[in-house]
């Protein structure tokens, strides 16, 4: 297993730091959380299979934007994914092995009256999901701080973070949280406190 929690620094920039107050100007960015997290079966710690109605990256989102207020805004497949998790991963290589990019069934009209976006996956064979680069694409993201967030079951950030830095073009990408799922329900404090400190040090 690789980390239960962890915060990771890019290398295609980084948000000022300023841990002793937050500015007038801080205060005043919009942020927006957008997250893909799939409903139905899924993998927890022990081997153990559960159906969650609200998946763990969901959950971990919802805590961010309680924390720090904004927009939340979760991104949707028009592809439907099996709800039987070993069936649905499965899709999942299929789709990633051919290059195939789902595409969501909604856009967000205004994404770029935002300033900080919050972006949150899960991490399938070794990656983030492809709806999350067919998201992002789309926008023009120049200006923007990126703040990635994942969760899985032991594999940790893996090679996320650079490649949003590839996605994200003209953004600032800043360290990144990783949450083992089958705790996300018990990290709520973990994740408002990371979510306070990253908007505090933009």
């Amino acid at each position: 297993m690789l980390m239960l929690l962890s915060l990771v620094t890019t290398a295609c920039g980084q948000a000022r730091q300023n841990d002793n107050q937050t500015s007038n100007s801080n205060m005043e960015k919009k942020i927006l959380t957008v997250f893909f997290s799939m409903k139905g079966e899924t993998y927890m710690a022990g081997g153990r299979i559960e159906n969650l109605e609200k998946d763990n990256t969901h959950v971990c989102a919802e805590y961010i934007q309680k924390a720090v207020g904004g927009t939340l805004f979760e991104i949707e497949t028009t592809k439907v994914y099996s709800k039987d998790h070993f069936k649905m991963i499965e899709e999942a290589k299929e789709e990633m092995q051919n290059g195939e990019k789902a595409q969501p069934k909604h856009w967000l009209s205004n994404l770029e009256d935002y300033d900080v976006i919050f972006v949150g996956y899960p991490i399938w064979w070794g990656t983030y999901p492809p709806i999350i680069d067919t998201f992002l694409e789309h926008y023009d993201l120049s200006g923007k701080t990126i703040i990635p967030f994942s969760t899985s079951e032991g594999s940790g950030l893996l090679n996320t973070v650079a490649e949003l830095c590839e996605t994200c073009k003209g953004a600032t990408v800043t360290e990144a949280l990783a949450i083992r799922g089958s705790q996300a329900r018990s990290s709520e404090k973990k994740v408002s406190e990371w979510a306070k400190k990253m908007i505090s040090n933009l």
